[in-house]
């Protein structure tokens, strides 16, 4: 099955489908990585406050936008960042949205913004995406989304009368062996675009023999068998890579394509192993 370079957006905005994860890559790294990720034709960039890296990841776009200004656009990059708990509640994030701007200024406005968790709770969480709103009807942000929401905080969210713009991507953690279906599923079905965070799994499961017979059978690596196994879901996998190489070896899993019966023999509907935090199941 073929899959998207790219997804549209509710918002409609377009979602470049491989993007690149850039927590805990080092501040001193972080600029030209990004830099030589948009080079190798990566056009989707994620970062969060609490990465500690936005301005870093802002700078390696723009030396790339002034490298070739008439052929680098910035319409043609996704920049997405994340509001951390600590900045939930509506003058916090007023605030922290500044901040992020000012972070990002050599971008002019931000592509994406989430909320990072629900973990703030119900009445933090509205004031939140209240903050978010009006940013977009300024134009500094184009679009919201959240990151770790379950099902009832996209109910809460998706029924609250405030509601103007409606999230369009909600980031989760997702690989075969944390598979989330009926959660992905569901944010499909109010049209939101399910996001998958550490698709490759902080490397666990590179030599899980299922992934590796794929590995073999496709001639691709384990972490482009991953990538591709969430592509093929429907999903944005994000990977994080700190090395150049392997930066162009993650946009290879578009060129090639498993079968029905290889991402069957991946899929572990069974398996609950997240690699990462786990708050979908938060109050």
């Amino acid at each position: 099955m073929p899959v998207p370079r790219s997804y549209k957006l509710s918002s409609g905005h377009l979602l470049p489908s491989i993007g690149l994860g850039t927590y805990d890559i080092p501040r001193s790294e972080t600029t030209e990585i990004v830099y030589q990720a948009l080079k190798a034709g990566y056009r989707h960039l994620d970062t969060a406050v609490l990465y500690g890296n936005e301005y870093e990841v802002a700078q390696g776009i723009d030396k790339w936008l002034q490298e070739d200004p008439t052929t680098n656009k910035r319409a043609d990059v996704f920049y997405t960042t994340k509001l951390w708990n600590s900045q939930n509640g509506y003058s916090n994030a007023k605030r922290a949205i500044q901040e992020c701007m000012q972070k990002a200024s050599p971008l002019g406005y931000i592509d994406l913004l989430l909320i990072h968790s629900p973990l703030s709770g119900p009445k933090r969480r509205l004031e939140t995406y209240k903050a978010i709103q009006e940013a977009v009807d300024t134009g500094i942000v184009k679009a919201i989304g959240v990151s770790n929401y379950g099902k009832q905080h996209i109910d809460e969210l998706l029924s609250w009368p405030e509601l103007k713009h409606k999230p369009v991507v909600n980031q989760i953690e997702i690989s075969p062996w944390i598979m989330r279906q009926e959660l992905a599923d569901y944010c499909k079905s109010k049209g939101l675009v399910v996001e998958a965070f550490s698709p490759l799994t902080h490397g666990y499961k590179l030599k899980h023999p299922n992934v590796l017979q794929v590995a073999k059978e496709t001639g691709y690596d384990a972490g482009q068998v991953l990538i591709r196994w969430s592509l093929q879901h429907g999903y944005v996998p994000l990977p994080k890579s700190r090395s150049v190489t392997r930066l162009t070896g993650n946009l290879e899993a578009y060129n090639f394509e498993l079968t029905p019966e290889q991402v069957a023999f991946l899929d572990q509907p069974e398996a609950y192993e997240p690699t990462d935090w786990e708050c979908t199941d938060a109050p």
